[in-house]
This record gives C-alpha cells, structure tokens and sequence, in this order.
C-alpha cells in the first residue's frame, strides 16, 4: 500500500468502474488524516486531477492513432514473460512500445530490452502503482510516429491500481493458476472492470490443485461474459489467440512494419 496516498478512499469512490487517483505529492495531495470526512476530501480532488491527466493522455494517444493497454496483476503473476513473449512475437507484425513500472529497480525494463520494442521504467517508490502523472511524463519519449500499441505494465498490486485511470483504452487483469481459483471473488473490483482476464501458467495446472471450471465459474458471478484468455507463455500454449487477438485490435499505420 502506499504510505499515506488514501487508496481505499479511491477505491470505494469508483468501485467497479475505471478508477482514478494520483500520487504526485504536491498541492492537489497534501494529505491529513486527521478526520474521515477531511481525507475523503483531500481524496476525492487528488481523483479530480488524475481524472483530467488521464483524459489529456487518452486525447494525446489517440491523436496519434496508438491503442493503450493498462496490465494489472499481483506480483509474480508472469505479466513479465508474457510480455516478453509478445514483443518477440509481434516484432515483424506491429510496432510496441511498453512503459513498466515497479516500485524499485529496471529489472523488467530490462528483461524486455531488444525485444523489438521501446521501453521505459518508471520506479514509483513509495507509491503502490501508477497514476496519470506520471504516464504523462515519459509518453513523448515511449511513443513515436510509428508506434501502434502501449502497454502498461502497472505495478504489481490486485487493489491499489484499480483506482487509477491512466489515459488507457482498456485494461487486461492476469491470474496466473499459482493464486487459487477464488481471486474474481475476493478482488471483484479488478475483474469486474477488466475488458479482458488472462490466466497465466496454465502449464502448471497438472502438478497443483487447481480447477478450471471452478476458476472460470467464479469469474463469471463478478463479470458476465468475461472475455478470458488461458495460456502458458512458457509453453507457447494458448499464445497464438492472445497475439491474433492484439494484432486485430491495433491501428494500422503506414510504414509500420519497416
């Protein structure tokens, strides 16, 4: 959790729809917690000045034809590999560019380097997950005439990011089968508001106790009609749908693939 940021505050505001929230702590977030009624105040204007960024960057990204795809998950879910995996995939097809982000060290950034794509770290520190401010800062240098799809690798965190809207088109929730099957239910408002959930390592399905129908039935009760990708991307198993699936959504831009 972050230090003194009033997560739950944006969480319970925006419930199971694209949160919001911001952790630049200037004048909009001088935070005091000395009443409930004065810190969901405080708050509720630090989502207010999210809310305006995320929307400049959602403008800014669009004016240049770049589709945005906000990947949330619990640490140690795969987000990683499976990147890795579709860089090396899409490298000839479409142009990426990836902006990670964790709360220390550019060990991801770096793991995805000369997979064919740009990519930039951003270390939050304290903070639990990205905001829009911080997006803002390093889109000039991340995207480039040519690029067709952002990805955000958000922090590794099933709560805290929820709340905040990055200026993306839509966000993509990972469980990996190492979590329990239970994690829609006992994190709904992730799953509820994902467009899409990816099950990861799905490889390792035989040596754990894990049951598919069970996971599958629990994300249905938060999210009718969930559109769910299975896959391992160790195996390659399940990879080619999730990479046809990226490759039909992203705008096509001359010279692209040059």
């Amino acid at each position: 959790m972050c230090e003194d940021c009033g997560c739950e505050e944006g969480n319970a505001h925006h419930g199971h729809h694209h949160g919001h929230h911001n952790h630049h702590h200037g004048a909009d977030s001088d935070h005091t917690h000395d009443s409930s009624g004065r810190t969901i105040e405080l708050g509720q204007k630090v989502l207010a000045q999210n809310d305006r960024i995320a929307r400049e960057n959602r403008t800014w990204l669009h004016d240049r034809g770049v589709l945005t795809l906000n990947m949330i998950s619990a640490p140690g879910s795969g987000k990683t590999m499976l990147l890795e995996k579709t860089l090396e995939h899409l490298r000839k097809k479409i142009c990426c560019a990836v902006i990670t982000g964790d709360q220390q060290t550019d060990n991801d950034a770096r793991r995805l380097q000369r997979k064919g794509a740009k990519v930039v770290q951003i270390e939050t520190f304290s903070s639990c997950h990205l905001d829009a401010a911080r997006i803002a800062q390093v889109l000039p240098e991340i995207v480039d005439e040519k690029t067709q799809l952002l990805i955000i690798e958000n922090v590794g965190n099933l709560i805290c990011p929820v709340a905040f809207d990055l200026g993306e088109d839509f966000r993509v929730a990972l469980l990996s089968t190492t979590e329990g099957e239970d994690k829609p239910l006992k994190y709904p408002s992730l799953f509820s508001c994902a467009a899409v959930t990816v099950l990861t390592k799905t490889d390792l399905i035989p040596h754990l106790d894990w049951d598919l129908k069970v996971f599958r039935s629990t994300l249905q009760r938060v999210h009718p009609g969930a559109f769910v990708f299975e896959l391992s991307a160790l195996t390659g198993t399940g990879m080619d749908a999730w990479l046809e699936y990226l490759i039909r959504l992203s705008p096509a831009k001359q010279g692209s693939q040059s």
